[in-house]
C-alpha cells in the first residue's frame, strides 16, 4: 500500500484542502531516504478508445462512421466555441461600435434598465459587466456573482457606482474609459463656463418668452480672471488649457498632480484654500471620495471669494447643494453651473434646479457623438484585454501602470510570477510564511523603474498556489494582508546599461523550514532569483547555487555529490519515461562537492520516474515543482 504522502501526490491538488499560507501547495517533494515506490498504470486510460473504435465498428457501416464523426466533430467545435465564449452583461446604451468590438469576442447580453434583484439574478451567468453611471455595482452583486464576474467596465471615467472594495475582495477587476470624453467633458466645462458669465441660458429663456431684457443679463469678462481648477486630472489639464487661451489667470489645486506638468501649461499649483479664497471662477474636476464628499460646504462657501462662480462637470456629490443654495442666497455664490447632481435625475421641485442664477444641463459631460463612440471603444478593447488576461493601464483596483511601462515590463512580470510560484513550493513545515522581501537589480534609478505590477505579481505567485480562494492581481496583496504575509520591496544599483530595466529579481522568504534545503541561502532564507533572457524567464540562483535554467513547463531540483555522469543518470531516466527535458544546468560549490542540478521538462514526470531519480546514491535530495 502507498504511504499517505504517496497518496497524496497521486491525487489532485483541492484548493479547499489547502492551509492559509500554510506549508501545503501543489509541489511534490523527496528525499533518498524518503522516496517510496508509486507507480501510474495508464494502459486502462489508452485501452478505451482502441475498445469504442472496434465496437463503433461492428455496429455502424464504414461510411456512415466517417460521416456520422464529421457530423459530430463540426457539432462538438460548434457547442464548444459557444461554451468557451465569455458572456459580457451590458447594462447601459454603448455605442455600436464597441458592442461590435465585444461580440467579436465574446457572448454579449445587452439588458438595460435593470433592478438591483434583476441584476444579481443576472449577475452569477456572467464572465463582465458594463455600466455607466445609472446602475450601482455593489457588495450583493458581486457576492451574487459567486466569483465568475472577472470584470466591471464603466464606460466613463468616474467609479463611485462601484464597490471597490467588494470588486477587490472578490477578485474582480475594476476598469474605466478615462481617455475617451476627456476633450467632451472639457469643453462642456468650457461651455458651461462662458454660458453662465454670459446668462445665455436665462437670456434665451427671456427672449423665448416675448421679453426683451438686455440690461438685465449683463455679463462679466474672463480676461483676467482668476479660475481655479480642482482636479488636476485629464480633463482639468484641458480646461486650463482651453482657459489660458480665453486669457484666463488659472491656479489648479491637486495633492496628486506633478508640478512639471502643471508648469508646462502655466498653471501654478496652489493648497486648497488658496485655491478657493482667490478665484473669480471656480471649476471642479475632482473625483468622488470619502475625503471630496461634500467637500464644498457651509465652512468652505465663507472662505470665498464674494461673487465668485462655480462649474460642476464632475460628480454631484463634492457639492452640499443646501450649502451651495445658501451661499447663493447670500450672494457669497454669484451663480453657478451644474452638470451634475447628487441624485440624478434630481427632484422637480429642487430650488437649486430652479434658482435663476443656476444654469443646469443633464449630465451632458461626456455627450457628443464622438465621445460616445470612444468610450465605448475604449471600455470594450478594456474589458476584452482583461478577459484574455491582459494587464489593464486602465485598471482602478490594480496597480495603475501606464501602458508603456506595462508593454516595457511584460515579460519581468511573467519572471515575477513564476519565481513567487517556484518559492512558495520550496516551502517546508508547518510554520507558514511570514515574510517575503522582493529585491530588484536594475541600472536604473528608483523613480525611473515602477515596480508596482512586479510586486503583485510576485504576490500573486506566492499566494495563489496555497490559497483556497481565486487571487488574481486584483486581489493579490488584499489576500496577503488577510493572512498576515508582510511585503517589502528592495533596490540594489546594477552598473548596467538603463534601457534594460531590470537586470534580476530576487524573492527571499525568512523564518520558514524547506522541503529542499538546497534552497535555503547563507542568510538562512530561501532564496531564487531570475532574469529574462532574450524575453524568456530563467531561473539563476536557488539558494546559494548558480544555476540556469528556462522557467516554462516544469522543473526538477536536485542536490546532489558532483562527480561524473549525474547528468546523464538522471537524463536516461526521464528520457526512458517519454519525458522531455527543455534545458539542464548545474551549479557548485566546488568539484567534487555539492552541487543543485536544475532540469526544465516540459510535463510532470510519473511517479516511478521521479522515484528512480530518488533512489541515485549521490542524490540526496530532490523536488518536482510545477511552474
Amino acid at each position: 500500500m502507498a504511504s499517505a504522502a504517496s497518496k497524496a501526490l497521486l491525487s489532485p491538488t483541492s484548493r479547499s484542502s489547502l492551509l492559509p499560507l500554510s506549508s501545503s501547495s501543489s509541489s511534490s517533494s523527496f528525499s533518498s531516504s524518503s522516496a517510496s515506490s508509486v507507480s501510474f498504470d495508464r494502459s486502462r486510460c489508452r485501452s478505451r478508445a482502441p475498445c469504442f473504435g472496434q465496437a463503433l465498428r461492428l455496429a455502424v457501416p464504414f461510411r456512415r462512421i466517417s460521416s456520422l464523426l464529421d457530423a459530430a466533430r463540426v457539432t462538438d467545435l460548434k457547442i464548444k466555441a459557444t461554451a468557451a465564449k465569455p458572456t459580457v452583461l451590458v447594462s447601459e446604451k454603448l455605442g455600436d461600435t464597441g458592442l461590435a468590438l465585444l461580440r467579436e469576442f465574446a457572448n454579449v447580453d445587452c439588458s438595460y434598465n435593470l433592478t438591483q434583484e434583476e441584476l444579481c439574478a443576472k449577475i452569477s451567468l456572467c464572465d463582465a459587466l458594463i455600466v455607466r453611471s445609472g446602475t450601482k455595482v455593489t457588495r450583493e452583486v458581486f457576492e451574487a456573482a459567486r466569483g465568475r464576474l472577472k470584470v466591471v467596465g464603466r464606460a466613463g471615467v468616474g467609479i463611485d457606482n462601484v464597490d471597490l472594495q467588494a470588486a477587490t475582495e472578490n477578485g474582480c477587476l475594476v476598469v474605466n474609459a478615462p481617455t475617451a470624453n476627456t476633450v467632451a467633458a472639457a469643453e462642456h466645462g468650457i461651455a458651461l463656463l462662458a454660458a453662465m458669465a454670459r446668462n445665455v441660458a436665462q437670456a434665451d429663456a427671456s427672449l423665448k418668452a416675448g421679453k426683451w431684457q438686455r440690461n438685465k443679463y449683463v455679463g462679466v469678462s474672463l480676461v483676467g480672471k482668476t479660475l481655479a481648477i480642482m482636479g488636476f486630472g485629464k480633463v482639468g489639464s484641458e480646461v486650463a488649457r482651453r482657459a489660458k487661451g480665453l486669457g484666463m489667470h488659472v491656479i489648479a489645486h491637486d495633492p496628486y498632480a506633478p508640478a512639471d506638468r502643471a508648469r508646462a501649461i502655466g498653471v501654478e499649483l496652489v493648497s486648497f484654500d488658496e485655491a478657493i479664497s482667490t478665484a473669480d471662477f471656480i471649476s471642479l474636476h475632482m473625483p468622488l471620495t470619502p475625503s471630496t464628499s461634500k467637500i464644498f460646504n457651509d465652512e468652505n462657501f465663507t472662505k470665498m471669494k464674494k461673487g465668485v462662480r462655480i462649474i460642476n462637470v464632475a460628480r454631484g456629490g463634492v457639492i452640499d447643494e443646501d450649502a451651495l443654495l445658501r451661499a447663493l442666497e447670500n450672494g457669497t455664490v454669484a451663480q453657478a453651473a451644474l452638470d451634475v447632481f447628487a441624485e440624478e435625475p434630481p427632484s422637480k421641485e429642487s430650488k437649486l434646479v430652479q434658482h435663476e442664477n443656476v444654469t443646469v444641463t443633464p449630465h451632458l459631460g461626456a455627450s457628443t457623438m464622438e465621445a460616445q463612440e470612444g468610450v465605448a471603444i475604449e471600455i470594450a478593447e478594456a474589458v476584452v484585454g482583461a478577459l484574455k488576461g491582459e494587464l489593464a493601464a486602465t485598471a482602478v483596483n490594480a496597480p495603475m501602470v501606464p501602458s508603456e511601462v506595462l508593454s516595457e515590463l511584460a515579460p519581468y512580470v511573467v519572471l515575477g510570477e513564476k519565481l513567487g510560484r517556484l518559492a512558495v513550493q520550496l516551502v517546508g513545515g508547518g510554520s507558514g510564511i511570514k515574510g517575503m522581501k522582493v529585491v530588484y537589480t536594475s541600472a536604473r534609478s528608483p523613480d525611473d523603474l515602477d515596480t508596482r505590477i512586479l510586486r503583485a505579481m510576485v504576490t500573486k505567485g506566492i499566494v495563489e498556489p496555497i490559497s483556497s480562494v481565486f487571487v488574481n492581481l486584483v486581489n493579490a496583496d488584499y489576500i496577503a494582508k488577510q493572512r498576515g504575509l508582510r511585503i517589502s520591496e528592495e533596490r540594489v544599483f546594477h552598473d548596467g546599461s538603463p534601457e534594460i530595466p531590470l537586470d534580476s529579481i530576487q524573492v527571499h522568504l525568512a523564518n520558514v523550514e524547506s522541503k529542499f534545503a538546497g534552497a535555503i541561502s547563507d542568510s538562512g532564507e530561501i532564496v531564487v532569483e531570475g532574469r529574462v533572457k532574450d524575453g524568456v524567464p530563467h531561473l539563476i540562483l536557488v539558494g546559494s547555487y548558480s544555476v540556469d535554467v528556462s522557467l516554462e513547463g516544469n522543473l526538477i531540483l536536485c542536490r546532489q555529490i558532483d562527480q561524473p555522469g549525474m547528468i546523464g543518470r538522471v537524463g536516461n531516466i526521464l528520457g526512458g519515461n517519454n519525458v522531455n527535458i527543455s534545458f539542464m544546468s548545474v551549479g557548485r560549490t566546488a568539484p567534487g562537492k555539492q552541487a543543485i542540478m536544475a532540469i526544465g521538462v516540459d510535463e510532470e514526470p510519473p511517479k516511478e520516474a521521479l522515484r528512480k531519480i530518488g533512489e541515485i546514491p549521490a542524490i540526496e535530495e530532490f523536488v518536482f515543482l510545477k511552474l
